[in-house]
This record gives structure tokens, C-alpha cells and sequence, in this order.
């Protein structure tokens, strides 16, 4: 007999939601997954330090910007080192980093040692995502990206929720078993990747003196893309809010512990739950208007905070807002930022770009904390609306900037290519030339035949990159 309607239409779904992309990325995604399901430290460190070691809360606060400043160190660091030695070499230390660095954490003693181990531990735990990023956009074609980086989005967010509520279980049996598991999540991640993941830096040509290489100056200097990386930084100073100046507000008004956890968890079970249907409805779709649509629900949504008063189904109510808008943003942004990366550059932009989230996280609950406390509840949230709204008009401003490309209907997916006999021949393209790409979905041509693009066999074609 035919299969049902149903059963084949579930089957269509899935295909088109997971189907045709390499085996490499999906081994990325469940060390993604793997790691995110241990990762309690990050999550449970503040409450660590005040109730199990006894040390003040401007002490946990200090220790937790020390954590945001070594993430924002190595978001250069790791991005420079990314396309010199390589994607997969870069990840691989920062994760045994990672893991060495936790479970001393877990034995530190002193506020000097703690502080100087956490912020250790805040540095190789960043250092992976530039590699991260830009080995999802070495191995997956440029019209599979957004699709490729809302997965591992999701699998990012549901590690973390699930490890959320189990760590609070695994506490009561003592913290130091957070911070083994933590490290031995991290460990089996770095083993995966060193095990499944082959180096995915494209190979580049003999250097030539009318070519010079790309540094991080080149990329300072790239107007389009940190226009694109200071929005960003001006909607994660907003995010940030959600897990710091969100929390008082709350309290202020009356709003218990419980109550703040139910609410807050709506962000997570959100992501869970709509990544995937809202990335299907995102293909194909104007990026101008996802990335405004976005920007506007993050700022409004943290806005409409200052109409919440006492009730918490209102404050539940905003943070569904500003998580749908989080939704729309985060994979949009990411093959944004993909595109507009020269191949053999993609390090520095994914690291300069993964820096405007560390700097969020090491100013955002400061300037919060202080507007909250000096200028009260309902300028606190008419800045986030303000933030966001100015967000949206820069989207529109770089959509419609002279001299970019007009829009275009998205391309075609690009199926894995079975490249076990084919060999393309390289083409220079100067690395000073950086895609001009318009922010409505024009996706370069360039760009899909500089990639390498791996099989199921693990194979590899000799591909065009520039130097």
C-alpha cells in the first residue's frame, strides 16, 4: 500500500530540514551538542562562588567579567590562529584547554588562583568559535549556510537547557562533579573533532608581492563588515540584558526566584521548539527584512519589559518576543557574516565578529545594572526599544547602500559533490577584494566554487581560493 499523506509529508520536512549536508558538519553538530550537554560551569559559576565558597557577590561579579574579557581576548586570538594553522588544530586546543582548565578550576582555591583560572577558562572556551564558524562555512555551500548554522544553533540551545536542569540535580552531590563533567564533555568534544573532522583550510597559493596578505587590519578596515559587527554589538548589549538586568527587575517587582526561572526558561524551550519550522519559513526570504524583523523584536521585546509591572505572564510574554526575534537573527547574521569573509580569511572575521558578543557580555550587565539603578525601570527599557530600533534602521541603510549588488532570488542548494576524481583548478583572487554583498540574499558565485567542499567519503576537491 501508499504511504499515508502524513507519514510522507514528515519525511519530505525532515529531508529538506537535515537532508544534503556533509557528514562532517554533522559530526561538528553533535560535538556541539555533546559539549553544550556539559557545559555547567558557565552556567552555575556566580552561584558557585557565593554559596558553596562563600565569596561576595561584587567578587562573582568581577570573576564573571574576567571570564567575558579573556572570551573577548581570544576572539582575535583564535580567529588570527584559525587561518594560520588551521581550523581544525585551533579547535582541537581550545577545547583541551578547556577542559584542563575547568577541572583545575574545580580545585582552585584563593580569590587570586580562581580569578586567574576563570579567566583561563573564559579564554579557550571562545577560542572555538571562530574555528567553528568558519569550518561550517569551508564544508557547507553558500545556500545551505543559514539552514547549516540555525542546527547548530539549536543544538547549542538545547544543550544548554538540558544541562541547565540537570546541573542543579548534579550539585547537590557536590559542585566539584560539575566542573569533572564539564571537562570530560569537553574532552570527548575534542576527541570527535580530532577524530572525524579533517582540516577544512582551503589551501593557498604561493604568496606574490602585488597580493598582500589579508591581517586583522584588513578586516578593521572592511566598513561594510563591522558596520554589520557594531549592529550586532548594539543588539547583544540588548541580549544581554535577558540574564543579568532582566533578573533585578524582575525582583524589584516582586517576581520570585521560581517564577524568574519559568520565565527565563521560555527563552530555550522557545528556541527548541521554533528554530527549526521558522528557519524553513526564513529560506528564500528577503535577509534585509529578517535582520530589521529581528532587530525590532529584540529591542521592542525588551521594551515592552517597562509595561510588566508585577506580572509575570507579561514578563513571559516579552521574553517570547525577544526570543523570536533571537530566533530570526542568529543564523540570518551567521551566513551573513560567512558571505561577507574572504575564504582564507574567514578566521579574523569570524573572530572579529564573535568579538562584539564578548564585549556584550563584558559591558551589557554593567551599563545595565547602572542605567536600572540611576535612571530607573522605564528608561532602562525605552533604551533596549531605542537600541533596537536604531539596529533596524542600519540594517535598511546597508541593504540600500550605493553601489551593492540588487536583490536576487536565492540560490539553489548545492548538492555534496562526490569529488574523489575531480579536480578543480585554482584561480587567484586577491585577498584585498572582499564580496561586496548586499544584505537582501544576493549569495556570491565566487564564493561556493572557493569552498572545499567535503563528500560522505570524506573527500576533498583542490578548490579556487585567494590569498
Amino acid at each position: 500500500m501508499p504511504a499515508s499523506p502524513l507519514p510522507a509529508r514528515i519525511r519530505r520536512v525532515a529531508s529538506e530540514t537535515v537532508g544534503g549536508l556533509p557528514r562532517q558538519f554533522w559530526w561538528l553538530w553533535t560535538s556541539t551538542l555533546i559539549n553544550k550537554l556539559g557545559a555547567f560551569v558557565v552556567t552555575f559559576l556566580a552561584l558557585y562562588l557565593t554559596t558553596d565558597r562563600g565569596y561576595s557577590a561584587a567578587y562573582a561579579g568581577l570573576v564573571a567579567s574576567l571570564f567575558g574579557l579573556g572570551s573577548a581576548i581570544a576572539s582575535i586570538v583564535a580567529g588570527v590562529l584559525t587561518d594560520r594553522i588551521g581550523r581544525r588544530p585551533t579547535l582541537v586546543a581550545a577545547q583541551l584547554g578547556t577542559a584542563l582548565f575547568t577541572a583545575v578550576l574545580g580545585f582552585t582555591d584563593g580569590q587570586v588562583a580562581i580569578a586567574a583560572v576563570a579567566f583561563l577558562v573564559g579564554f579557550c572556551n571562545n577560542a572555538t568559535r571562530p574555528a567553528t564558524s568558519a569550518i561550517i562555512a569551508d564544508i557547507v555551500p553558500a545556500a545551505d549556510r543559514v539552514r547549516a548554522y540555525s542546527l547548530n544553533y539549536w543544538a547549542i540551545n538545547i544543550g544548554f537547557g538540558l544541562s541547565a536542569a540537570a546541573a542543579g540535580l548534579i550539585a547537590t552531590h557536590g559542585y566539584l562533579t560539575l566542573f569533572l563533567l564539564d571537562a570530560l564533555s569537553t574532552l570527548v568534544c575534542a576527541v570527535v573533532i580530532f577524530v572525524r573532522i579533517p582540516e577544512t583550510k582551503p589551501d593557498t597559493p604561493a604568496a606574490r608581492v602585488d597580493q598582500p596578505a589579508v591581517g586583522l587590519g584588513t578586516v578593521f578596515r572592511d566598513s561594510r563588515f563591522m558596520a554589520v559587527v557594531g549592529l550586532n554589538l548594539l543588539l547583544a548589549l540588548v541580549a544581554q540584558q535577558g540574564s543579568t538586568t532582566l533578573a533585578v527587575d524582575m525582583g524589584r517587582n516582586g517576581i520570585t526566584s521560581t517564577q524568574y526561572g519559568l520565565v527565563i526558561g521560555l527563552n530555550g524551550l522557545l528556541i527548541v521548539v521554533l528554530q527549526i519550522p521558522l528557519t524553513r519559513w526564513m529560506e528564500g526570504r528577503n535577509r534585509t527584512a529578517l535582520l530589521v524583523a529581528s532587530a525590532l523584536f529584540i529591542g521592542w521585546g525588551f521594551g515592552l519589559t517597562m509595561l510588566a509591572g508585577s506580572s509575570a505572564w507579561f514578563y513571559a510574554f516579552t521574553v517570547a518576543v525577544w526570543t523570536i526575534g533571537e530566533i530570526l537573527n542568529a543564523p540570518t547574521m551567521m551566513g551573513l557574516v560567512a558571505e561577507l569573509s574572504p575564504t582564507h580569511a574567514r578566521g579574523r572575521y569570524q573572530g572579529v565578529y564573535s568579538l562584539s558578543w564578548s564585549l556584550a557580555s563584558f559591558l551589557g550587565p554593567a551599563v545595565g545594572g547602572v542605567l536600572l539603578e540611576r535612571a530607573g525601570s522605564t528608561a532602562m527599557w525605552g533604551a533596549c526599544a531605542a537600541c533596537g530600533t536604531v539596529a533596524a534602521a542600519g540594517y535598511v541603510l546597508l541593504g540600500r547602500r550605493p553601489g551593492a549588488a540588487p536583490a536576487a532570488a536565492p540560490a539553489e542548494r548545492t548538492p555534496v559533490v562526490e569529488a574523489s576524481a575531480v579536480e578543480v583548478s585554482a584561480v587567484e583572487v586577491p585577498v584585498v577584494e572582499v564580496p561586496v554583498v548586499d544584505l537582501s540574499g544576493v549569495e556570491p558565485s565566487a564564493d561556493v566554487a572557493s569552498t572545499k567542499v567535503p563528500t560522505a567519503k570524506a573527500a576533498t576537491t583542490k578548490a579556487p581560493v585567494g590569498r
